[in-house]
Protein backbone atom coordinates (compact mmCIF):
# COMPACT_ATOMS: atom_id res chain seq x y z
CA UNK A 1 0.00 0.00 0.00
CA UNK A 2 1.29 2.83 -1.40
CA UNK A 3 0.50 6.87 0.45
CA UNK A 4 -0.74 7.93 -3.24
CA UNK A 5 -3.54 5.34 -2.02
CA UNK A 6 -4.20 6.22 1.43
CA UNK A 7 -4.15 9.95 1.87
CA UNK A 8 -5.65 12.23 -1.04
CA UNK A 9 -5.19 15.89 -1.24
CA UNK A 10 -7.91 18.39 -2.15
CA UNK A 11 -6.80 18.58 -6.36
CA UNK A 12 -7.66 14.59 -6.54
CA UNK A 13 -10.69 14.91 -4.77
CA UNK A 14 -12.18 17.87 -6.21
CA UNK A 15 -11.48 15.61 -10.05
CA UNK A 16 -13.96 12.75 -8.80
CA UNK A 17 -16.39 14.47 -6.84
CA UNK A 18 -19.77 13.31 -8.51
CA UNK A 19 -18.31 9.80 -9.47
CA UNK A 20 -20.71 7.17 -8.67
CA UNK A 21 -18.68 4.69 -6.98
CA UNK A 22 -17.84 8.02 -4.29
CA UNK A 23 -18.94 7.48 -0.97
CA UNK A 24 -17.50 10.94 0.93
CA UNK A 25 -18.14 11.33 4.95
CA UNK A 26 -17.23 13.60 7.17
CA UNK A 27 -16.29 12.37 10.49
CA UNK A 28 -15.94 14.70 13.06
CA UNK A 29 -16.24 14.73 16.47
CA UNK A 30 -15.63 17.34 19.22
CA UNK A 31 -13.91 16.80 22.54
CA UNK A 32 -15.25 19.43 24.42
CA UNK A 33 -13.72 20.97 27.82
CA UNK A 34 -16.37 19.78 30.45
CA UNK A 35 -14.47 20.27 34.23
CA UNK A 36 -14.46 18.60 36.62
CA UNK A 37 -14.62 16.21 33.54
CA UNK A 38 -11.78 16.42 30.97
CA UNK A 39 -13.95 16.65 28.07
CA UNK A 40 -17.60 15.87 27.03
CA UNK A 41 -17.71 13.92 23.39
CA UNK A 42 -20.13 15.85 21.02
CA UNK A 43 -21.33 14.55 17.64
CA UNK A 44 -19.90 16.50 14.73
CA UNK A 45 -23.16 16.41 12.93
CA UNK A 46 -23.94 20.00 13.49
CA UNK A 47 -21.16 21.46 11.91
CA UNK A 48 -21.42 19.11 9.48
CA UNK A 49 -25.23 20.49 8.56
CA UNK A 50 -23.67 24.17 8.47
CA UNK A 51 -21.38 23.22 5.74
CA UNK A 52 -19.72 20.42 4.14
CA UNK A 53 -17.77 18.83 0.99
CA UNK A 54 -19.92 18.72 -1.92
CA UNK A 55 -21.74 15.25 -1.96
CA UNK A 56 -20.64 14.31 1.55
CA UNK A 57 -22.29 12.64 4.17
CA UNK A 58 -21.74 11.96 7.80
CA UNK A 59 -20.60 9.65 9.70
CA UNK A 60 -21.49 9.43 13.29
CA UNK A 61 -18.53 7.92 15.09
CA UNK A 62 -19.94 8.58 18.79
CA UNK A 63 -23.45 7.41 18.77
CA UNK A 64 -23.26 5.10 15.53
CA UNK A 65 -19.61 3.37 15.20
CA UNK A 66 -18.74 2.76 18.93
CA UNK A 67 -19.34 -0.30 20.70
CA UNK A 68 -22.78 0.52 22.72
CA UNK A 69 -22.22 -2.49 25.13
CA UNK A 70 -18.92 -0.77 26.36
CA UNK A 71 -18.51 1.28 29.26
CA UNK A 72 -15.61 2.99 27.34
CA UNK A 73 -15.59 5.79 25.00
CA UNK A 74 -15.12 4.78 20.93
CA UNK A 75 -14.53 1.32 21.55
CA UNK A 76 -14.62 -0.62 18.23
CA UNK A 77 -17.95 -2.97 18.16
CA UNK A 78 -17.84 -6.06 16.39
CA UNK A 79 -17.14 -6.45 12.28
CA UNK A 80 -20.50 -7.57 11.93
CA UNK A 81 -22.32 -4.72 13.37
CA UNK A 82 -19.88 -2.07 11.76
CA UNK A 83 -20.64 -3.53 8.67
CA UNK A 84 -24.00 -3.51 9.29
CA UNK A 85 -24.15 0.58 9.96
CA UNK A 86 -21.93 1.11 7.53
CA UNK A 87 -23.46 -0.29 4.52
CA UNK A 88 -26.84 1.03 5.69
CA UNK A 89 -24.72 4.29 4.94
CA UNK A 90 -24.01 3.68 1.38
CA UNK A 91 -20.21 1.56 1.84
CA UNK A 92 -20.33 -1.74 -0.22
CA UNK A 93 -17.99 -3.68 -1.35
CA UNK A 94 -16.97 -2.18 -4.19
CA UNK A 95 -17.26 1.94 -3.33
CA UNK A 96 -14.20 4.19 -2.99
CA UNK A 97 -14.62 6.26 0.14
CA UNK A 98 -12.58 8.93 1.30
CA UNK A 99 -12.89 10.39 5.18
CA UNK A 100 -12.00 13.41 5.86
CA UNK A 101 -12.81 15.89 9.80
CA UNK A 102 -12.38 19.21 11.07
CA UNK A 103 -9.77 20.31 13.20
CA UNK A 104 -7.81 16.96 13.71
CA UNK A 105 -7.21 14.19 11.29
CA UNK A 106 -7.43 11.80 14.17
CA UNK A 107 -11.15 10.81 13.63
CA UNK A 108 -11.11 10.47 10.02
CA UNK A 109 -7.94 8.04 10.31
CA UNK A 110 -9.87 6.00 13.54
CA UNK A 111 -12.71 5.25 11.25
CA UNK A 112 -10.13 4.78 8.18
CA UNK A 113 -8.24 2.29 10.48
CA UNK A 114 -11.84 0.95 11.83
CA UNK A 115 -12.91 -0.09 8.07
CA UNK A 116 -9.04 -1.43 7.82
CA UNK A 117 -9.84 -3.27 10.84
CA UNK A 118 -12.95 -5.30 9.25
CA UNK A 119 -11.09 -5.50 5.81
CA UNK A 120 -12.00 -2.63 4.16
CA UNK A 121 -8.90 -1.71 2.38
CA UNK A 122 -10.25 1.19 -0.13
CA UNK A 123 -10.34 3.79 1.60
CA UNK A 124 -8.62 7.24 1.53
CA UNK A 125 -8.17 10.37 4.03
CA UNK A 126 -8.18 13.36 2.79
CA UNK A 127 -5.01 15.41 3.24
CA UNK A 128 -5.99 18.54 5.59
CA UNK A 129 -9.60 17.87 5.98
CA UNK A 130 -12.28 20.44 6.03
CA UNK A 131 -10.13 23.11 7.38
CA UNK A 132 -7.57 23.17 4.41
CA UNK A 133 -10.77 22.10 2.21
CA UNK A 134 -12.42 25.28 2.63
CA UNK A 135 -9.12 27.23 3.10
CA UNK A 136 -8.93 27.21 -0.56
CA UNK A 137 -11.76 28.07 -1.84
CA UNK A 138 -13.45 24.87 -3.07
CA UNK A 139 -16.85 23.38 -3.48
CA UNK A 140 -19.06 23.52 0.19
CA UNK A 141 -22.50 23.21 0.46
CA UNK A 142 -25.49 22.53 3.17
CA UNK A 143 -26.91 20.28 0.51
CA UNK A 144 -27.61 16.68 1.98
CA UNK A 145 -28.33 13.86 -0.53
CA UNK A 146 -28.15 10.00 1.63
CA UNK A 147 -26.24 7.77 -0.24
CA UNK A 148 -28.17 4.31 -0.95
CA UNK A 149 -27.74 1.26 1.19
CA UNK A 150 -25.04 -0.93 0.36
CA UNK A 151 -23.88 -4.32 1.38
CA UNK A 152 -20.45 -4.47 3.03
CA UNK A 153 -18.98 -7.78 3.82
CA UNK A 154 -16.53 -7.87 6.98
CA UNK A 155 -13.52 -9.59 6.27
CA UNK A 156 -12.07 -9.10 9.58
CA UNK A 157 -8.30 -8.61 9.59
CA UNK A 158 -6.50 -9.58 13.09
CA UNK A 159 -3.97 -7.94 15.11
CA UNK A 160 -5.19 -3.85 13.82
CA UNK A 161 -6.75 -3.63 17.16
CA UNK A 162 -5.16 -5.25 20.91
CA UNK A 163 -5.79 -5.44 24.75
CA UNK A 164 -3.93 -4.53 27.73
CA UNK A 165 -2.47 -8.10 27.65
CA UNK A 166 -0.98 -7.34 24.14
CA UNK A 167 0.42 -4.41 26.28
CA UNK A 168 2.25 -6.14 28.91
CA UNK A 169 3.36 -8.56 26.17
CA UNK A 170 4.63 -5.78 23.95
CA UNK A 171 6.41 -4.38 27.18
CA UNK A 172 8.82 -7.05 27.50
CA UNK A 173 9.57 -8.03 23.80
CA UNK A 174 13.03 -6.22 22.56
CA UNK A 175 11.93 -5.67 18.79
CA UNK A 176 8.20 -3.99 19.82
CA UNK A 177 8.35 -0.21 19.76
CA UNK A 178 5.25 0.98 22.23
CA UNK A 179 4.03 4.77 21.35
CA UNK A 180 1.86 6.98 23.25
CA UNK A 181 0.39 9.53 21.16
CA UNK A 182 -1.05 11.71 23.54
CA UNK A 183 0.71 14.82 24.31
CA UNK A 184 4.12 15.47 25.78
CA UNK A 185 3.05 16.60 29.10
CA UNK A 186 0.22 13.96 29.55
CA UNK A 187 3.20 11.27 28.02
CA UNK A 188 5.63 12.68 31.40
CA UNK A 189 2.70 13.06 33.70
CA UNK A 190 3.37 16.61 34.27
CA UNK A 191 0.03 17.40 33.23
CA UNK A 192 -2.99 17.07 35.94
CA UNK A 193 -5.59 14.13 34.93
CA UNK A 194 -9.22 13.57 36.35
CA UNK A 195 -9.12 10.14 33.85
CA UNK A 196 -7.37 8.17 36.00
CA UNK A 197 -3.33 8.02 37.08
CA UNK A 198 -0.87 10.36 35.45
CA UNK A 199 2.03 9.19 33.31
CA UNK A 200 2.38 6.52 30.57
CA UNK A 201 2.50 2.81 30.15
CA UNK A 202 6.07 2.19 31.03
CA UNK A 203 8.68 2.13 28.50
CA UNK A 204 6.68 3.44 26.43
CA UNK A 205 7.97 6.34 23.52
CA UNK A 206 5.94 10.00 23.13
CA UNK A 207 5.02 10.99 19.16
CA UNK A 208 1.74 13.02 19.40
CA UNK A 209 -0.49 12.24 17.13
CA UNK A 210 -0.91 16.54 16.73
CA UNK A 211 2.90 16.39 15.70
CA UNK A 212 2.62 14.95 12.57
CA UNK A 213 0.75 17.92 11.45
CA UNK A 214 0.96 21.16 9.94
CA UNK A 215 -0.61 23.53 12.37
CA UNK A 216 -1.49 25.96 9.75
CA UNK A 217 -2.68 24.14 6.89
CA UNK A 218 -3.72 21.03 9.16
CA UNK A 219 -2.13 18.89 6.26
CA UNK A 220 0.38 15.88 7.32
CA UNK A 221 4.23 16.96 7.47
CA UNK A 222 6.19 15.26 4.27
CA UNK A 223 6.69 12.01 4.91
CA UNK A 224 10.67 12.62 5.07
CA UNK A 225 9.81 14.31 8.32
CA UNK A 226 7.30 11.90 9.36
CA UNK A 227 10.09 8.78 8.54
CA UNK A 228 12.59 11.06 10.67
CA UNK A 229 10.20 11.66 13.61
CA UNK A 230 9.04 7.51 13.68
CA UNK A 231 12.75 6.64 13.03
CA UNK A 232 14.47 8.18 15.91
CA UNK A 233 11.91 5.84 18.52
CA UNK A 234 13.03 2.71 16.08
CA UNK A 235 8.94 2.68 14.96
CA UNK A 236 10.41 2.10 11.54
CA UNK A 237 12.82 -0.94 11.92
CA UNK A 238 10.81 -2.24 14.93
CA UNK A 239 9.19 -5.88 14.01
CA UNK A 240 6.35 -4.45 16.06
CA UNK A 241 4.56 -1.54 16.97
CA UNK A 242 2.09 -0.76 19.24
CA UNK A 243 0.50 2.26 19.69
CA UNK A 244 -2.08 4.17 22.52
CA UNK A 245 -3.59 7.36 23.28
CA UNK A 246 -6.42 8.14 25.70
CA UNK A 247 -9.04 6.66 24.14
CA UNK A 248 -7.52 4.91 21.01
CA UNK A 249 -8.33 8.13 18.63
CA UNK A 250 -4.55 10.06 18.25
CA UNK A 251 -3.32 6.70 18.34
CA UNK A 252 -4.84 6.15 15.16
CA UNK A 253 -3.15 9.23 13.25
CA UNK A 254 0.26 7.50 14.32
CA UNK A 255 -0.55 4.24 12.95
CA UNK A 256 -1.70 5.43 9.89
CA UNK A 257 1.37 7.53 9.26
CA UNK A 258 3.50 4.28 10.02
CA UNK A 259 1.55 2.44 7.24
CA UNK A 260 2.26 5.21 5.20
CA UNK A 261 5.98 4.81 5.90
CA UNK A 262 5.71 1.08 5.34
CA UNK A 263 5.57 -0.42 8.76
CA UNK A 264 2.68 -2.85 8.42
CA UNK A 265 2.89 -4.45 11.84
CA UNK A 266 0.82 -2.14 13.70
CA UNK A 267 -2.04 -2.95 16.50
CA UNK A 268 -3.87 -0.01 18.55
CA UNK A 269 -4.52 -0.58 21.86
CA UNK A 270 -8.32 0.45 22.05
CA UNK A 271 -9.08 1.01 25.42
CA UNK A 272 -5.67 2.78 25.82
CA UNK A 273 -5.48 5.08 28.94
CA UNK A 274 -9.05 5.36 29.31
CA UNK A 275 -8.90 1.96 30.63
CA UNK A 276 -5.12 1.89 31.87
CA UNK A 277 -4.78 4.73 33.71
CA UNK A 278 -8.18 3.26 35.84
CA UNK A 279 -6.91 0.05 36.26
CA UNK A 280 -4.26 -0.27 39.21
CA UNK A 281 -2.96 -3.67 38.50
CA UNK A 282 -1.12 -2.08 35.09
CA UNK A 283 1.76 -0.66 35.74
CA UNK A 284 2.53 3.39 35.03
CA UNK A 285 5.42 5.34 35.17
CA UNK A 286 6.20 9.15 34.77
CA UNK A 287 8.99 11.85 34.85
Amino acid sequence: MCAAEVLIDGDKLESVLGHEDLRLYDCTTWLVPDPPNIYRVESGRESYETGHIVGANFLDFTNELSDPNSDLNFMMPPAEKLGDVLGRQGIGDKSNVVLYSRENVQWATRVWWMLRGIGFDNASVLDGGFDKWEKEGRPITTAIKPYQAEVLTPRPRLGLFCNSGTVLDAKEEVNTCVINALRESLHNGTESVNYGRPGRIPGSVNIPGISLIDPDTKAYLPLEKLKEIFSKVGAIDAEKVVIYCGGGIAATSDAFTLLRLGQDNVTVYDASMSEWANDPSLPMETG
